[in-house]
């Protein structure tokens, strides 16, 4: 059985996360998804999810094409998930390209193209943008 791991916040679930997800399952027989908790969303983007990271795992876990979900506590932990779950290839979108060369003595690193034209920064700058026009 071939294990796949990847990392996300998913927050605002669009149709990159579902292609991403559907293509890394893709390259395995299982899985897992680290969903980033509240607090490293903070300590990377220095704003929190407009969803939480129960709401965020909780709609990830419900993907046919998702094995597992947990709570990913730490950048500095990638390493000890992908032992923890015995991952045999680690997939990230091409925005991070090399960031994740390091985990390659444990186990295959993969990055896959993202969905071109979206992301979630976008979506959310859009539709407040959106609601600040009705409001003038």
């Amino acid at each position: 059985m071939r294990t796949v791991i990847t990392f996300g916040t998913f927050d605002v679930l669009h149709i990159g996360h579902i292609n991403i997800l559907r293509r890394a399952k893709a390259h395995g027989d299982r899985l897992i998804v680290g969903v980033s908790s509240d607090a490293l969303n903070f300590s990377k983007k220095q704003r929190y999810p407009v969803y939480s990271e129960a709401d965020r795992a909780e709609i990830i876990s419900s993907l046919q094409f998702v094995d597992e979900v947990f709570i990913e506590e730490s950048l500095e932990l990638k390493g000890e998930y992908i032992k923890k779950f015995g991952a045999d290839i680690l997939i990230m979108g091409n925005d991070w390209e090399g960031r994740f060369d390091i985990f390659k003595e444990l186990c295959e690193v993969e990055y896959l193209p993202r969905t071109e034209g979206i992301s979630t920064t976008e979506l959310i700058a859009e539709i407040k943008a959106r609601e600040d026009n009705v409001a003038a």
